[in-house]
C-alpha cells in the first residue's frame, strides 16, 4: 500500500474498520452512550412507583380530611360544654348571673339595677330608665337616675350618646366583654 491508491488505515473523520476483533472491541467499549433495555425498564418501574405513591398520598389526605374536621369540631364542642358547666356553676353558687359577678366594684343597688335595665334595654334615655326603675323597685326619681348615670359614665361602665332632644345610654363595650368572659363566650 504505497503510492496514490494507498488508503490510510485510520481516517480521523471515520471510525476505524473493524476486523476479526469486533466482538472483543464491543465488550471493551463503555456503555455510557446508550442505556440498556434493563435500565430503561427499571427507570420506568421507578417512575410508575413514584406516581403510585403520590396518588396514594393524595388519597390518604382526602380520606383523613373529614377526620381532621371532626377533631376540630369535637374541640369546639368541648369548649362549649366547658362554658355550659361554668354557667351551671355560677347559677348554683349565685342563683343568677348577677351584675355582682361581672362588676363587683359596683356596690350601690340603684346603680346595679340601672345596669340591668341598660343590659335589657340599650339605648334608653333618662326618662325611660327612671320609668323602668320605678316599675322594678317601686320608686325612682329622674334626678337620682341622672346622678347615678353620670357616675356610671364617669367609671366607664355606661356610654352616653347625645341626641338632638335627649341622651341615650348603653353599657360600655368593656362591660359587654366582661359579661362575655364570665359566660365563657370569649376566647
Amino acid at each position: 500500500m504505497t503510492g496514490k491508491d494507498a488508503r490510510p488505515i485510520f481516517n480521523r473523520a471515520e471510525p476505524p474498520l473493524l476486523g476479526k476483533n469486533t466482538a472483543r472491541q464491543r465488550l471493551s467499549t463503555p456503555r455510557t452512550a446508550l442505556p440498556s433495555v434493563a435500565e430503561e425498564d427499571r427507570d420506568r418501574q421507578v417512575q410508575e412507583l413514584s406516581e403510585r405513591i403520590a396518588s396514594l398520598e393524595a388519597a390518604l389526605r382526602q380520606v383523613t380530611r373529614p377526620y381532621a374536621e371532626l377533631v376540630e369540631q369535637l374541640g369546639q364542642f368541648q369548649g362549649i360544654v366547658q362554658r355550659y358547666f361554668r354557667l351551671l356553676d355560677l347559677y348554683q353558687r349565685h342563683g343568677v348571673i348577677a351584675i355582682d359577678v361581672i362588676l363587683p366594684q359596683v356596690k350601690d343597688p340603684i346603680s346595679k339595677e340601672i345596669l340591668r335595665i341598660l343590659l335589657d334595654h340599650p339605648g334608653y334615655n333618662i326618662s325611660q330608665v327612671a320609668d323602668e326603675l320605678r316599675s322594678r323597685t317601686g320608686s325612682s326619681s329622674r334626678r337620682i337616675v341622672r346622678a347615678k348615670l353620670d357616675e356610671l359614665v364617669g367609671e366607664g361602665l355606661v356610654i352616653e350618646e347625645k341626641g338632638r332632644k335627649a341622651s341615650s345610654f348603653r353599657v360600655s363595650e368593656d362591660v359587654v366583654r366582661k359579661w362575655a368572659e364570665v359566660l365563657g363566650l370569649s376566647k
